[in-house]
């Protein structure tokens, strides 16, 4: 089985953000179902691991983004696993425009979770063996992000359009709240740190700061159910924009 896996994606309308170029939510999506597509061809598929009581879940997303693709624009998605370390399993994802040029790329952090005790399992324990390659120009694997004090707070209701097959929010979903507090700035590295399941009909609140610098900091957090005068952090983000120019 090829350790690389290859994909052609053509951007559609429904995939754009406001200014007409690629949404960061959809490009998660792309990076997601490619992975996912890897991963059902090594053998990794939903309904192997579901029966093994395993699912698939991102801890940490990295993406660099040199630039956003339009409607109609054919692109050229790359993917590869990278060796397990202790606690995860690394994955890059490439896209590459007609010309060859690299439009973005991505290192993701994927773990296996249990399904009824949702905790993570490690991969010395899973079971599950997925070979990775290094080639030496991946970007560097996604840090952990400290929480922020913030200037500004919104809340979100997880609706059932925000979920997935595994019953909690997916993981691009969250950029279709984040993208919009960035303006016409545009997106250069982003960095998701997911620290807990999001689920249906909870109330998430978004806590952010927005730079000179153009860099965006937030915080997504939840009253925690257990101990209703706490909340628990669910998400951080910090996305570093250009501020020498706009969006078109």
């Amino acid at each position: 089985m090829k350790q690389t896996y290859k994909k052609t994606i053509t951007v559609q309308p429904e995939d754009l953000n406001a200014s007409q170029c690629l949404s960061l939510s959809a490009l998660l999506r792309y990076t997601q179902e490619i992975s996912g597509n890897h991963s059902d061809l090594l053998g990794h598929d939903w309904d192997t691991l579901a029966a093994r009581n395993l699912f698939w879940a991102v801890l940490r997303h990295r993406v660099v983004i040199r630039r956003l693709p339009v409607c109609g624009e054919e692109i050229r998605l790359e993917t590869w696993p990278m060796p397990a370390t202790r606690a995860a399993y690394p994955r890059c994802v490439r896209a590459f425009d007609k010309s060859g040029n690299v439009l973005f790329e991505t290192v993701s952090l994927w773990v296996l979770m249990n399904m009824q005790t949702r905790t993570m399992v490690l991969p010395g324990k899973s079971g599950v063996d997925v070979p990775g390659i290094i080639r030496g120009d991946e970007p560097e694997f996604p840090s952990s992000l400290a929480p922020g004090l913030h200037e500004k707070t919104s809340l979100w209701t997880v609706s059932p359009r925000d979920l997935d097959v595994n019953g909690h929010v997916n993981n691009a979903k969250y950029l279709d709240h984040i993208e919009p507090l960035i303006g016409m700035l545009i997106p250069t590295d982003l960095t998701v740190c997911y620290l807990a399941e999001a689920l249906l009909h909870q109330q998430i609140r978004l806590q952010w700061s927005l730079s000179p610098e153009g860099i965006l900091s937030l915080d997504g957090t939840r009253i925690r159910e257990d101990a209703p005068e706490k909340t628990e952090r669910v998400f951080g983000v910090k996305l570093c924009c250009s501020v020498n120019q706009t969006k078109l």
